[in-house]
């Protein structure tokens, strides 16, 4: 993932920064991304209504507690925002990883440093780490749902701008796998590539005489269709708004030449029928661009000695 962002002073920590790579995240890109959205917040250039109610020495412990059940992800997201708003100088405690089933009330991290730059990185934490779980919680709801059934939840690039590495992430903590990250890593021959090039077969033999090592998936509509991407010799093929009935059609027509992927009006209360039908993947666009927030605060520990 790469991305032009601003970066605040500082850079993070050997250990942070490792835990960061092995996500599969660009350490350099999550500090670009936090400074970006720091300067959100301090386009002003200060936080007035800490600099006004906190002393500027005072240090505090804050909890990041889940208000939800739910799956956690962007832990060490929601870290890198502390450690760079703190200039390294916050600590943190760990009880849960991303990936894990979370309960209502449970403290999913800890973290210890000065309290006005705890309070001016707040929203900021809380922005990317609410949201990256909620993809995360809502994947792994689909892949409870079609659980045994054979087929992997597979994520979209309709991805909020500028997050799409993270939020893939998220679905990957969800349970969930990943379809490409960028239009070069396959080719997805859909409906307006088969209008341009003349037919499914002519769209697929022109990526695959361009681009002869590349995963190529082809969109179709009809068993018509499916008909000639397996005539061309198609390995992924994409069943784009079939019923059921049409899919498991397709699943024996298909005869394990090629892998089957479903997309389109899918929901949760039909996801299982659709797995059922022994296609290999369900795309659900929903994952990353219609996800709710996992609802999580960050709670101040009163000072000792306060009341």
């Amino acid at each position: 993932m790469t991305l032009n962002l601003p970066a605040p002073p500082g850079s993070l920590s050997q250990a942070l920064a490792e835990r960061i790579t092995a996500a599969g995240l660009d350490p350099g890109a999550v500090v670009g991304l936090v400074g970006a959205t720091l300067a959100e917040d301090l386009a002003g250039g200060v936080d007035v209504t800490s600099t006004a109610t906190v002393p500027p020495d005072q240090v505090s412990t804050a909890d990041f507690v889940a208000r939800a059940d739910g799956v956690v992800a962007g832990l060490a997201v929601a870290e890198a925002v502390i450690e760079l708003v703190t200039g390294g100088t916050a600590t943190a405690v760990r009880p849960f990883a991303d990936g894990d089933r979370v309960h209502r009330g449970d403290v999913l991290l800890t973290v210890s440093g000065r309290t006005r730059d705890l309070l001016t990185g707040e929203r900021t934490a809380l922005n990317l780490l609410c949201h990256l779980s909620g993809v995360a919680t809502l994947t792994r709801r689909w892949v409870d749902v079609v659980g045994g059934a054979g087929a992997a939840v597979r994520d979209t690039r309709k991805t909020t701008p500028g997050l799409r590495a993270l939020e893939k992430y998220a679905v990957r903590c969800g349970g969930g796998v990943n379809h490409r990250m960028a239009l070069s890593d396959a080719a997805l021959v859909k409906d307006n590539h088969v209008v341009a090039a003349g037919g499914v077969g002519a769209a697929f033999e022109a990526v695959r005489a361009m681009w002869p090592g590349l995963p190529v998936e082809v969109e179709v509509d009809s068993l018509d269709e499916l008909s000639e991407a397996l005539a061309a010799g198609a390995d992924l093929v994409l069943l784009d708004n079939m019923s059921p009935a049409t899919m498991r059609e397709a699943v024996v027509m298909t005869a394990g030449r090629a892998r089957l992927e479903a997309s389109g009006g899918l929901t949760l209360d039909t996801a299982r029928v659709v797995a059922e039908t022994g296609v290999d993947f369900i795309a659900v666009g929903a994952l990353t661009h219609s996800a709710p927030v996992l609802d999580i605060a960050l709670d101040l520990r009163p000072q000792a000695g306060g009341s």
